[in-house]
């Protein structure tokens, strides 16, 4: 409805796309908008990241944490707008509740570990729960769930494998190591806003060519809402997103991966996550090995993050992120053709 309605006075321009560009700037305006009076609130509640607490942290004054608060109500009042006019007669399946639901639990618990700092443990119990009751929301094959595989691998012409009851703590697997490395990579002002925007980008154009316009929608409110919120995170930042933000992100984007290009492209949907969530799980890898041969738990914070060995270079906040920023472009791009050129079934 909204693209015909863009239609007439637009003729072909961005066609396919002017629901999903509506969502995102929805979604930029709301959290933009609302990131200063969570920062209130968070500092009247003591919701306050300490740098002083350990040495990895490299901002000098205290910070609110509850950004994802900000993100959250962006992501919701943009494709709360867009989607009844989008789908009249169903806008929200029970899969597009179900993320809306865990994902409000995800950012009241990531606030609240923002004031009492749960341990590793509570953390992985949390996220895998998410992770699997996402399974259970669902109507017909509109799912959050890697049913099986094709394969051979990337072969158009491969049998389908599927994966029965594994499914389930596949895809558990799945959500929990995109939603945990979106919050460990979220060490420098403005690089977990700045990557999950292009993620979410990404996702939305592959769901546009793939003919998953809600995915798409959602996807672009994902990364409106982060847009909105890098306004207010980028260096020197006036608030971070905390736990709540950066693994509600994760969550979101790895669901909308499971839904949109990993079903669609199913010839390449190994190596969706390999590239749109390519640097987060770059950077998780080279920490747990860097890690393990230290003989430090895996789960024991240090400055051995990739934006940290950039800081260390000589690079500055910012033109850390941006080289960051760079690889994301380049690996979300490479995706986008591969999947333009060869996904399509």
């Amino acid at each position: 409805m909204i693209d015909g309605l863009l239609a007439a006075s637009q003729g072909k321009l961005l066609e396919g796309f002017r629901a999903s560009l509506l969502t995102g700037a929805i979604a930029v305006l709301i959290s933009w908008l609302l990131t200063p009076w969570v920062r209130k609130l968070a500092f009247r509640y003591g919701a306050v990241d300490d740098p002083k607490r350990d040495d990895r942290r490299v901002h000098k004054e205290p910070l609110p944490r509850w950004g994802g608060m900000a993100i959250f109500g962006g992501i919701v009042a943009a494709v709360a707008a867009i989607l009844p006019f989008a789908y009249p007669y169903q806008p929200f399946p029970p899969y597009v509740l179900g993320l809306f639901g865990v994902g409000a639990l995800i950012v009241v618990v990531g606030a609240l570990d923002d004031l009492y700092q749960f341990s590793a443990k509570v953390q992985l119990l949390f996220l895998v729960l998410a992770g699997v009751v996402i399974q259970f929301i669902f109507e017909g094959s509109s799912r959050v769930q890697i049913a099986g595989i094709n394969w051979p691998l990337f072969s158009t012409g491969g049998d389908w494998v599927p994966f029965g009851l594994w499914a389930i703590p596949v895809t558990a697997f799945y959500l929990f190591v995109i939603t945990k490395t979106m919050d460990t990579i979220d060490g420098i002002d403005g690089l977990a806003s700045g990557i999950s925007a292009i993620a979410g980008g990404t996702l939305s154009v592959i769901a546009t060519y793939e003919g998953q316009p809600r995915v798409a929608i959602i996807a672009a409110a994902v990364a409106g809402a982060a847009i909105g919120f890098l306004r207010h995170n980028y260096n020197p930042a006036k608030i971070i997103m905390g736990t709540g933000g950066a693994q509600l992100f994760g969550f979101l984007l790895g669901c909308l991966s499971i839904v949109g290009a990993m079903k669609t492209a199913a010839a390449m949907a190994i190596i969706v996550p390999m590239l749109v969530f390519g640097i987060p799980l770059l950077d998780a890898v080279q920490v747990v090995i860097r890690r393990k041969i230290s003989g430090v738990p895996i789960t024991q914070a240090d400055k051995r993050h990739i934006h940290h060995q950039l800081l260390d270079k000589g690079l500055s906040q910012r033109q850390a992120v941006w080289v960051l920023y760079a690889a994301a472009l380049m690996l979300s791009g490479a995706l986008v053709f591969l999947v333009k050129v060869y996904g399509t079934p």
